[in-house]
């Protein structure tokens, strides 16, 4: 009967509201197979991808592919992402090195964050950096010290006797990112997931913000709201008084509002949230890190 119901309930949708749950649900696979296509690469090759440069067109040199200089990301067109103290790379999804779609269902590229311990070559042994100097447990690895305050600067601590050889983090590595979500009548932040190896990004429908094929990005670009910060970037302490994150968002869609505001973590505000439909996929540390145990490369 509910199939029946649902059948004869189709033809009094409107075709645009079809079109658009059919495009978030097309969407949202991919995003779940880049996701896994990320995980896939860290499972053979001991770190994650590093972002591909949006500002190259489809069929460039290099379009697609990850950006490396050395043993760690470039900067991948830093005018996607503004770097956290200059510690972490963000751009667009390397869809030609993992094989996965280049385009969400509006046919803009996915962006894409990740933290630099995760990304890191093993040799650079960046899991264990630290902002300030530290005498661990006797028997236990010195800790480099090491700038910007992040996440990848431990506290906790991240105590080894013996370090990771085929990864290029650790079982208590942890990451830049944060992600955050809004709710209630004060719009007010609250986080979905701290200390984040990576992210992915759809910037859905309206695409403000996001790379096009052509190597440009869509307008227009926004500023001081959530949107902004899934496209330009934003910083935030997590929690307040802590390290400095590298913060995306997540939430309920909204349509645009007349004195809207989106206020940062840690305040509120009245007024009703800014228009917003990204999709965003985290990737966390304890799936990752289960997945890297999985595939021999972490005890």
């Amino acid at each position: 009967m509910a199939i029946i119901a649902l059948l004869l309930a189709g033809p009094l949708i409107p075709l645009s509201t079809q079109i658009e749950v059919r495009n978030v649900a097309d969407t949202r696979r991919s995003m779940e197979s880049i996701q896994e296509a990320i995980t896939g690469f860290a499972q053979a090759n001991g770190r994650l991808p590093c972002p591909a440069d949006g500002s190259l067109p489809a069929g460039a040199a290099g379009a697609g592919t990850e950006q490396v200089s050395g043993n760690s990301c470039t900067a991948a067109n830093s005018a996607s992402c503004t770097a956290v103290n200059g510690a972490i790379p963000c751009s667009v999804v390397p869809w030609a090195t993992l094989g996965v779609p280049e385009t969400d269902a509006w046919g803009r590229r996915f962006t894409y964050g990740v933290s630099p311990a995760f990304a890191d070559a093993v040799v650079l042994t960046t899991w264990n950096t630290r902002l300030n100097a530290y005498s661990p447990p006797a028997g236990n690895l010195a800790q480099t010290v090491s700038s910007p305050t992040s996440p990848a600067n431990q506290a906790p601590t991240c105590d080894l006797t013996v370090a990771p050889t085929s990864s290029s983090f650790a079982l208590c590595t942890l990451g830049d990112i944060a992600v955050f979500t809004r709710g209630g009548a004060t719009t007010t932040a609250a986080s979905l997931g701290t200390a984040l190896p990576a992210v992915i990004i759809s910037h859905g429908k309206n695409g403000f913000g996001a790379w096009q094929p052509n190597g440009t990005r869509f307008n227009p670009i926004p500023t001081g709201n959530d949107e902004a910060a899934n496209s330009n970037g934003n910083t935030t302490a997590t929690p307040s008084g802590g390290y400095a994150s590298w913060a995306f968002y997540s939430r309920t869609p909204t349509p645009a509002a007349a004195g809207c505001v989106d206020p940062i973590p840690g305040t509120t505000n009245g007024a009703p949230p800014c228009e917003f439909d990204d999709i965003v996929v985290m990737i966390s540390s304890s799936a990752l890190i289960t997945r890297m145990v999985a595939a021999g490369r972490l005890p």
